[in-house]
């Protein structure tokens, strides 16, 4: 059964519609919402809305938690882009309502300009049968449904995580950044150990008021001193021997930390002993989450993981996916040998053993250049020698890149594609520097896309995984997780790409570790079949974050 919901003045209408969209009754008023949801929830409908931030939590808030949905504006932005549903009638329409982005997404994904759109207002029911049209039509609509689950149950899971929060102990907090800034300033001024190491850095130097967080100024400032650098980025000052340096990067540590997740941050993003991360799902071109706020949803340093801790009675359990991306090549290309040598569990290492390269460091640069396009150093010279030991995996970034280059579109395991490149065909009246330059455009597009299929289909066996895993985990106990009380139970609340982290009651931590393990081996059967690839997880079950670690 799908339930869609629209809004408008007076307050919500519901209304049935089949499988395929069409209407089943009259649509019909709803008076209060979330009353109507928390009793229609245990027939397992399917909502359909048009985003999942604008109703979710809403209903969160009233103590209603809902297993499933459809999130329009997330299915549409999919539906419209893939190759896979490209003839069907959603795609080749003009820009409605439903292509541009609300403003929230404009400031979380950094989208300068507006959608030019035909004016009619969103029609959420209209919207879903065109979308299942859609599905229906295209050549495999089994991989599709699978990622606009996925998709619709990552909005879920976002919502959720940041209703519930991730456990924070201000204090604990505020003694970790004392440790290592000292403590908490004055305004306007500077911690005392970063003064402190300011202070070495312009001794060194023999000026008294270079400013280190203006790369000009500091460059500029270096070079007086006879310190030679090309930037002023931590990996081209440890190239250089000079007594400035020490305090320099020492600085540089301690402003990041200070910047990112200082007594400001702490002061802004947690209240009530949580951290409320605010995600934006599908926020990333390639599916990655990206987020909004100050909050730095998708950075959480080592520094202050400390703070991290689990309520009383609690655990955390933190889970990671090992070499999640390599793994995800061999699976897309089907390399037989590559899935043999990520069989032994470090996927490296089995690089090694195949013979391909010497080192597991070897293994570990030559995929990492295989996958990002890299094509000097030391990444260049192993790339031939993996790709004689693995054609499949290296050939088929290989062919993403190339058709990137000449302006073609890639698409993901399930079906999200990449935006298109320009066309580079040959122009008689551009200069030889024109030509220069549309090359150069062409090879960086093709490192896109080498690399779009990878991490676009790890971000889909990430989606997979916690729609699953939430699944699971309402599953042990099924009583408490769908009313208020679902943050008292195993509940989701943090993710980061390949890591997730999962607060449950101690009693309960050994079978939500269980589950964890499960839901990954069930996020590569819906992507891969029976293919036999493995994605093992790291997992721990800990007090604080930091003790993941």
């Amino acid at each position: 059964m799908f339930l869609a919901l629209t809004r408008d003045p007076d307050g919500a209408i519901l209304s049935e519609l089949a499988a395929d969209g069409s209407p089943v009754a009259e649509p019909r008023r709803v008076p209060d919402l979330a009353a109507e949801v928390a009793r229609l929830e245990p027939s397992r409908p399917r909502w359909v809305w048009d985003d999942t931030s604008r109703w979710y939590p809403e209903l969160l808030a009233a103590g209603v938690r809902v297993e499933r949905c459809v999130d329009l504006r997330l299915c549409h932005a999919i539906l419209r882009g893939s190759t896979l549903t490209a003839a069907s009638t959603l795609a080749t329409a003009p820009p409605t309502e439903w292509d541009a982005p609300t403003p929230e997404r404009r400031r979380s994904t950094g989208a300068l300009f507006e959608v030019e759109v035909d004016g009619d207002s969103p029609d959420p029911v209209a919207e879903f049968r065109a979308q299942r049209a859609a599905v229906a039509g295209c050549a495999d609509p089994a991989r599709v449904s699978i990622l606009l689950a996925a998709e619709s149950a990552g909005a879920l899971v976002a919502a959720e995580i940041r209703y519930a929060g991730l456990p924070w102990r201000a204090e604990v907090h505020e003694r970790l950044l004392a440790n290592v800034l000292g403590p908490r300033p004055a305004p306007d001024q500077r911690p005392s150990r970063m003064q402190a190491a300011l202070d070495r850095v312009r001794s060194e130097l023999g000026v008294d008021d270079v400013n280190p967080d203006s790369p000009p100024e500091l460059l500029k400032a270096l070079g007086r001193a006879g310190v030679a650098v090309e930037s002023t980025r931590s990996r081209d000052l440890k190239k250089v021997e000079h007594p400035v340096i020490e305090p320099l990067l020492e600085y540089k540590k301690m402003a990041r930390l200070w910047s990112a997740n200082g007594w400001h941050w702490l002061d802004a993003n947690v209240a009530g002993g949580r951290f409320r991360p605010e995600y934006v799902p599908g926020g990333v071109v390639t599916g990655r989450w990206a987020s909004k706020g100050g909050g730095g949803a998708l950075q959480l340093p080592k520094q202050v993981r400390g703070a991290v801790i689990a309520d009383p009675g609690f655990k955390l359990v933190v889970a990671d996916a090992a070499q999640l991306e390599p793994r995800i090549l061999a699976a897309l290309a089907g390399d037989r040998g590559m899935v043999q040598a990520a069989a032994s569990g470090d996927l490296y290492a089995g690089i090694v053993a195949s013979g391909a390269v010497e080192t597991r460091e070897h293994a570990k640069v030559a995929m990492l250049g295989a996958m990002y396009g890299a094509t000097s150093g030391e990444a260049g010279r192993l790339l031939p020698q993996l790709a004689r030991t693995y054609p499949r995996a290296i050939g088929y970034v290989e062919a993403a890149a190339r058709a990137g280059e000449a302006g073609k579109v890639v698409t993901t395991r399930l079906g999200r594609s990449s935006p298109p490149g320009a066309a580079t065909g040959y122009d008689e009246t551009a200069t030889a520097a024109d030509h220069d330059r549309t090359r150069s455009r062409a090879r960086s597009w093709g490192r896109f896309t080498r690399n779009f299929v990878v991490q676009g289909t790890a971000a889909e066996w990430a989606l997979c995984w916690m729609a699953v895993l939430r699944t699971r985990l309402t599953a042990l106990d099924p009583a408490g997780a769908t009313g208020a009380g679902w943050v008292r139970t195993p509940h989701l609340v943090f993710f980061l790409h390949d890591e997730l982290v999962v607060h449950t009651p101690a009693a309960m931590a050994e079978r939500v570790e269980h589950e964890v393990r499960q839901a990954a081996m069930d996020a590569g059967r819906l992507l891969f079949g029976e293919l036999p690839i493995q994605f093992p997880l790291t997992v721990a079950v800990v007090d604080d974050y930091s003790q993941a670690k």
